[in-house]
């Protein structure tokens, strides 16, 4: 059975590549559109329940419009749904991301001056022009070097990257530090360490191998429960975003695994190590 939360369909129309395999009024190669905003959901529905989001810059292949809404899939991990219009606009050719918390983009390049808008960590923008301290992106705006880097450019440790969410209030379906989920923290530590992710733990549980019984934990390791992941920073402690802290917070593994028993929610059911 195909899982919907990845498959180009919604009755109306499907994409291409799966004409034969799925019943369709009509089939389609799709438009890729490019996040205009500084992040845009992604809804089950329109006007539906969050399920993911993309970030200024992203990309989105959509299928088809209709009522202010685009359905269709995202680039970034193929989750589908549907999008407001008009945060969609003409794709750009990113040439850097942003890598820090957040960044504002500046009409002019003096910090002084009041920014227009800030955009999150993972964001994709097209450099026009380079100068010593800003580059300026397609939009006109600038921002400051320190906060981006070449596209291609990527951490090394999940851990690190995760501890830069610290605080960031936890919010159901987000991959931002304006709000952020659990899965959503692990897959935007993963992908900016070079790593492809899936957006939902339960797809995430796929990743690396099991550590197996008597296996030491280390840095880096996934722990998974139902519908729940975090990242041990070692052996002791867990980084986490959660609907207890309502935050990306570090948790004692042990307490965390406890209190989380003793909600009702079981025990933890997978341990994996990323290659």
């Amino acid at each position: 059975m195909r899982d919907p939360r990845i498959t180009p369909s919604n009755g109306r129309v499907a994409h291409s590549s799966l004409k034969g395999q799925v019943n369709a009024e009509k089939y389609s190669d799709g438009r890729r559109m490019m996040i205009q905003q500084p992040m845009a959901n992604i809804t089950m529905a329109p006007r539906g329940a969050r399920a993911s989001q993309l970030l200024f810059g992203e990309t989105f292949l959509v299928l088809e419009s209709y009522d202010g809404f685009s359905f269709g899939q995202a680039e970034r991990d193929g989750q589908v749904g549907y999008v407001l219009s008009g945060a969609l606009g003409a794709p750009e050719a990113p040439t850097h991301w942003v890598a820090a918390p957040a960044t504002h983009l500046y009409p002019k390049p003096d910090v002084k001056s009041p920014p227009d808008v800030s955009v999150y960590f993972g964001s994709q923008v097209r450099a026009v022009e380079e100068t010593e301290n800003h580059i300026r992106i397609h939009t006109g705006h600038f921002i400051p070097r320190p906060h981006v880097q070449p596209i291609k450019a990527r951490f090394s440790d999940v851990v690190g990257v995760a501890d830069y969410f610290l605080g960031s209030p936890y919010l159901w379906g987000g991959n931002s530090r304006w709000g952020i989920d659990c899965s959503g923290l692990v897959q935007m530590a993963l992908l900016a360490c070079g790593m492809d992710c899936p957006r939902d733990s339960d797809q995430q549980m796929v990743l690396g191998r099991e550590v197996q019984d008597g296996e030491p934990l280390q840095r880096g390791d996934l722990v998974f429960w139902k519908g729940h992941v975090g990242f041990l920073a070692n052996q002791d402690m867990l980084l986490h975003a959660n609907a207890t802290h309502m935050a990306v917070a570090y948790e004692p593994f042990e307490e965390a695994v406890a209190r989380i028993a003793a909600k009702g929610e079981g025990p933890v059911v997978s341990k994996r190590r990323l290659g």
